[in-house]
């Protein structure tokens, strides 16, 4: 009995072990049940929850365009820059972490913490944009969580203020605003592309993955401007401003054969690359959106008309005495009783008796008509942003007054833009050709509208204006033949005409034998002394000219020492 019992004690040691084999195998069985389940059956949703954790679409930005001079130097490029954006709700799990940010001097944590709390139920604020690698950096570098960087590009001006009213400028997100960047708008700007890449716990990325869409960056645009005569001209505008304190100033440079534009200031300017006190009045392009009675400048398109229709010719004599000359109410004044003068001496003596009988002599539509060919009231084929048409009359019937008063200049106003395109007629033989600020390749066509030989003529007529006994001996320029016309008007205030404020005008060619170049100078409301054209813009022509002349490498055609003219011949028109 006792050894039975002994027996039936002893550990049944193979019933254990079948029943470890048996839990281990369970276990195995469930661990593969469970891979198979996540590696197989739910895998496709496994992997896209642990894609979206750490996977990213990302822009690719784009670069805008190069905007160069016609000899390729850079007017406005695009420089990298860093944008830092925040996930609020990321960031609010983690606010044991902002004082990371205490004494940031990019991104303090006080805005943080403003901003995050601000805008808590979005997933996406700009907490800097536009920013320097290196100042990025130092945010970034503190890896707290909820911050991100994007990498965008901000545009830059190397030439600054002095081609900041033909290139203008982008907004913070790239866009043209102003001039050439809001004008070629479509060219300039590229199109962004997308990335996938990796991101770690902190939102840092780790690896790109792949481009999904490729960046396509804005096509380059080469301009017809000469960034070395705009330096010039802007120089010579900018002290010719100052030196009569004038309230502003434009200037613009033509080739009369292909109606390129190779310089156009303004003055007041503004430097693009900062902007944080800008005066929006400076935004303006001048040359371009602002409009003046022409005044004298407008008496070779009278003379030019008149010779055209057969009226007179160059040595043909009219009576201008006694000086005046009395049209319906008003009174039409010479500086001075010049007497029976030939026409040229009209121009040189800036008769507004002479031109006045002149337009009285026409049909009554005749001068208006004409003077729309020139491109008067119409807007140039430039196409700037925001350029004016000026105006030129239409009307079925004009009074003597207002018929007279147009022959001089007054009752119609121009943009120097547009009176630069007329004086390139002259010079271009009578033929106009588009303006452009692009540079062009060959010589456009033109259409004939002022006949080759009263053009010729009156180029040799406006050169007695730049001579000793002329009204603009300050135009000249040492070696150069230089033909022009000075202007001086009131300006239009509200009521009527301005007593004592002025627009001073120099609009002229050279070299006068073979005419390249047509400059037109205009001098807003100076407030010194001197107020004439030929006394406040013909010395800003004489030294814009003559370092255009020279640096184009464009032959003299008068020798040095034979100059016409001193300069203390009183200037006026």
């Amino acid at each position: 009995m006792k050894r039975q019992a002994r027996k039936t004690r002893q550990p049944n040691h193979q019933m254990r072990w079948r029943f470890v084999l048996g839990f281990w195998l369970v276990c195995a069985c469930v661990l593969v049940v469970r891979a198979v389940d996540l590696q197989v059956i739910q895998h496709d949703f496994l992997a896209h929850q642990g894609d979206i954790r750490n996977l990213r679409v990302e822009p690719l930005a784009a670069h805008r365009g190069v905007i160069r001079d016609r000899d390729g130097r850079p007017l406005a490029v695009s420089t990298p820059v860093v944008t830092l954006w925040a996930n609020p709700r990321e960031a609010l799990e983690n606010q044991e972490q902002w004082s990371r940010l205490a004494g940031n001097p990019v991104i303090s944590q006080q805005d943080f913490a403003s901003k995050v709390r601000r805008h808590e139920s979005r997933e996406f604020i700009y907490l800097g944009r536009g920013l320097a690698p290196e100042a990025a950096k130092a945010v970034l570098d503190l890896n707290v969580p909820g911050i991100h960087s994007l990498t965008e590009y901000r545009r830059y001006y190397p030439a600054g203020e002095v081609t900041s009213h033909v290139v203008g400028f982008t907004n913070i997100d790239d866009q043209g605003q102003e001039g050439v960047e809001l004008d070629m708008e479509s060219h300039l700007s590229g199109k962004s592309g997308r990335k996938k890449v990796v991101r770690d716990l902190l939102g840092r990325v780790i690896q790109d993955i792949e481009v999904l869409e490729p960046a396509e960056p804005g096509e380059d645009v080469t301009l017809s401007i000469d960034l070395r005569l705009q330096y010039l001209a802007y120089r010579e505008l900018l002290g010719a401003v100052q030196q009569f304190k004038a309230k502003g100033g434009s200037a613009v440079v033509l080739d009369v054969r292909t109606g390129e534009v190779l310089a156009m200031v303004n003055q007041p300017a503004y430097n693009p690359n900062n902007r944080g006190n800008l005066d929006t009045g400076a935004l303006r392009n001048r040359a371009v959106t602002d409009l003046f009675e022409p005044g004298s400048t407008m008496k070779p398109f009278t003379v030019a008309a008149a010779m055209e229709m057969g009226m007179v010719t160059p040595s043909t004599t009219i009576n201008t005495h006694p000086g005046t000359l009395r049209v319906g109410s008003k009174t039409i004044r010479d500086h001075r009783d010049y007497g029976v003068i030939d026409i040229t001496t009209v121009l040189t003596k800036s008769s507004n008796v002479g031109t006045s009988k002149l337009a009285l002599a026409m049909e009554p539509l005749a001068l208006p008509n004409y003077l729309e060919r020139f491109g008067f009231g119409q807007a140039t084929a430039i196409d700037f942003p925001g350029e004016s048409n000026g105006m030129l009359p239409l009307r079925s019937h004009w009074r003597e007054v207002e018929r007279a008063a147009l022959s001089y200049g007054y009752g119609l106003s121009v943009s120097a833009v547009q009176l630069a395109q007329a004086y390139a007629v002259i010079a271009n033989d009578g033929v106009k050709v588009p303006l452009t600020l692009k540079k062009v390749a060959s010589q456009p066509a033109g259409e004939q509208v002022l006949g080759k030989p009263v053009a010729r003529q009156l180029v040799q007529m406006l050169e007695t204006v730049v001579s000793q006994v002329g009204t603009a001996s300050r135009a000249q320029v040492p070696g150069y033949q230089v033909a022009g016309k000075t202007g001086t008007v009131h300006k239009v205030v509200s009521g009527g005409y301005a007593d004592d404020s002025y627009i001073g005008l120099f609009a002229g060619l050279a070299p006068a034998t073979d005419p390249r170049i047509v400059t037109v100078v205009v001098i807003d409301d100076p407030r010194s002394d001197a107020y004439y054209g030929g006394l406040v813009a013909a010395p800003a022509f004489s030294r814009i000219m003559g370092g255009v002349l020279r640096t184009l490498h464009v032959p003299p055609d008068r020798p040095e020492g034979l100059l016409a003219g001193s300069p203390d011949t009183e200037d006026r028109s």
